[in-house]
C-alpha cells in the first residue's frame, strides 16, 4: 500500500478511509462483531472475530479498510479477500464483509468504502469484484446496484472492472 492509503484517504463525503493494521484490531473486531450480530451469526468465542482479523492481516490474506466519520469515530469496515479468477485468468477480489455501525449510517461511509474497494481492485489489475449478500437485504442490494454491481445469481453480485481507473 502507498503512504497515502496508510495515512488515510478522505473522499468528498468527509469520511476518512484507512487500511487497518494491528493497532486497529480492536476497532475492526468490534465492527466485525456488529456485522455478525446484524446477520445473527453466533460465535461461541467472543475473541474469535479479533483473532480471525489478526490472522488475515498478519498473513496479508485480506485487506481490511476502516471508515471514520468526524465526531463519530471508526464506524465502518470492509474486508476483501484477494483471489484468482480461473475464468478471467486474472486476479479478482471478493468483498467478504461490509458493515457500517448505526452511528455511521447516512454519512456516506458505506458508499465510500465500496468505492475504495473498487478503486483498489482496479489499481491492482483485478478483473472483477464479487460479493454475496442476503437476498432480503434490500438496503445493501440498492447500494451495490447503484455502484455498478450486477446480480449474477440469486444473491451473488459481480462488478466487472473494465475501464475503471486505478489510483487518483
Amino acid at each position: 500500500m502507498n503512504g497515502q492509503a496508510s495515512q488515510g484517504r478522505q473522499p468528498d463525503t468527509g469520511v476518512v478511509l484507512r487500511t487497518a493494521g494491528e493497532a486497529d484490531l480492536d476497532a475492526a473486531a468490534a465492527l466485525f462483531r456488529g456485522y455478525l450480530d446484524f446477520y445473527e451469526v453466533r460465535v461461541e468465542d467472543p475473541d474469535r472475530p479479533r483473532e480471525f482479523l489478526a490472522e488475515r492481516i498478519a498473513k496479508d490474506e485480506s485487506l481490511v479498510l476502516l471508515a471514520e466519520v468526524p465526531g463519530a469515530g471508526t464506524v465502518g469496515f470492509a474486508q476483501v479477500y484477494r483471489t484468482f479468477s480461473s475464468l478471467a485468468l486474472r486476479p479478482a477480489w471478493i468483498l467478504g464483509d461490509l458493515y457500517v455501525a448505526p452511528a455511521g449510517r447516512r454519512t456516506g461511509a458505506a458508499t465510500a468504502l465500496l468505492r475504495e474497494v473498487l478503486r483498489r481492485a482496479a489499481a491492482s489489475g483485478a478483473a472483477a469484484v464479487q460479493l454475496e449478500t442476503a437476498y432480503d437485504n434490500h438496503v445493501a442490494q440498492g447500494l451495490y446496484e447503484a455502484e455498478g454491481f450486477v446480480r449474477d445469481e440469486f444473491h451473488l453480485y459481480v462488478h466487472e472492472l473494465k475501464g475503471l481507473e486505478g489510483p487518483a
